[in-house]
């Protein structure tokens, strides 16, 4: 790995060191290299694959909110692959949705969601992949055909 000298204001390595603190990053490379991998997320290509971490809160009290946010992950059957909803009061919870799938695909489901009314504090966490086509079997049943996937270091 290549070795490079940053120069840095005091004030922002004190950020950087308290990152470091939160993060569990074991030294100051390892906390750069994470924020650079999070920062360049932002310019990864729409045909990218990718599995998408979506949080945010859901006001329960409004209109068919809690029956359209659903629907639109069932909709989107093929790409959904975990969600997660824990109530935080008789009103709200905070939800969580794992999709995969292509950048702009992952993307356009999550912004739709968040400009919903009664969606609040959305964030959208993009993890670059690479799918690869395999067949074996899984214990004692017939060989299948399914997608694997290998954490990328950057789209």
């Amino acid at each position: 790995m290549p070795r490079i000298t940053v120069s840095i204001e005091d004030e922002l390595l004190a950020s950087l060191d308290a990152y470091m603190a939160r993060s569990g990053a074991t030294n100051r490379s390892e906390a750069m290299r994470d924020l650079i991998r999070r920062s360049l997320t932002r310019d990864a290509p729409e045909e990218a694959e990718c599995i998408g971490v979506v949080s945010y809160t859901l006001d329960l009290s409004t209109r068919d909110l809690g029956r359209r946010v659903p629907q639109s992950r069932h909709a989107r059957h093929d790409q959904t692959v975990a969600a997660l909803s824990v109530p935080v009061d008789h009103d709200t919870a905070v939800e969580v949705t794992v999709m995969r799938g292509a950048v702009g695909a992952v993307e356009d489901f999550a912004n739709g969601l968040f400009s919903e009314r009664g969606v609040r504090h959305g964030r959208l966490a993009l993890i670059p992949v690479e799918g690869r086509e395999a067949v074996h079997s899984h214990g004692h049943g017939a060989p299948h055909a399914h997608r694997h996937y290998k954490i990328r270091d950057g789209f």
